[in-house]
């Protein structure tokens, strides 16, 4: 499948805008590549795919309703073939329910329609801002360990035991945030605001989806290390019989 879009001549981030809707799509590529943005289109899934193997983008803006495909799906299916570009969806769909389900489909943040053009700017700029931060931080930072797991910031590796486990960026910072304060009960507002940086309008159920991802992965077969403490978040530490027998 050839590309019929010029190479972008901006020499800032690749941002690729994948939108059916002609008009949002070139007010959208209007408004980035006047932020200095280099901008790739396209109006399908289909188009999406080969545009994140050709050009790597470095950020994805999202429509959910596609002609050809669900957004939703789409980033999942990306996840699950190993690429962790972020992405910002864009959608109609206002209640939480759908933002949650956007997010746990390995989604970075959410807008939605109608949406003010510096609000997509914000977003945009927020997303790279912390996904750069996090890989500054991260060529510093020995591993994070807790028993037999371990997360490496800087190559983005994670395993349990023998076993390397495959997680999506924000799996990978909620696990990273459960890491750096070990045997700790965080709460879920906290949870919230270290990994996603916002409060969420309040609503927590993003944490126990994502928790729940992540309990998945990481203590499937061995034992629990990511523990419910009801009414207030979760703590990662040791079931209570091995921790009682562990060495001091």
């Amino acid at each position: 499948m050839e590309s019929t879009l010029p190479r972008p001549s901006a020499t800032g981030p690749t941002v690729l805008v994948v939108e059916d809707d002609a008009s949002i799509r070139a007010l959208l590529t209007a408004a980035l590549s006047a932020a200095g943005y280099a901008v790739e289109c396209a109006a399908r899934g289909q188009e999406a795919l080969f545009e994140i193997g050709a050009r790597r983008p470095d950020l994805i803006v999202l429509d959910v309703m596609l002609p050809d495909t669900d957004g939703f799906d789409l980033t999942r299916r990306l996840r699950a073939q190993g690429v962790y570009t972020p992405v910002l969806f864009l959608t109609a769909r206002t209640g939480v329910d759908d933002r949650i389900i956007g997010l746990s489909s390995g989604g970075d943040d959410y807008v939605t329609k109608p949406f003010h053009v510096q609000e997509v700017l914000l977003r945009i700029r927020a997303i790279l801002r912390r996904s750069n931060a996090a890989g500054s931080a991260a060529d510093s930072r020995p591993p994070l360990r807790y028993a037999d797991l371990s997360l490496d910031e800087h190559t983005h590796h994670v395993r349990r035991g023998d076993r390397p486990l495959k997680l999506s960026p924000t799996e990978f910072r909620l696990l990273a945030c459960l890491l750096a304060h070990p045997e700790r009960v965080l709460e879920k507002a906290e949870i919230l605001q270290q990994v996603w940086r916002y409060d969420f309008s309040g609503d927590t159920r993003i944490v126990d989806t994502y928790v729940k991802n992540l309990r998945r992965k990481v203590d499937c077969g061995s034992p629990a290390l990511i523990h419910t403490v009801r009414g207030v978040g979760y703590c990662l530490r040791l079931p209570r019989d091995e921790r009682d027998s562990a060495p001091r």
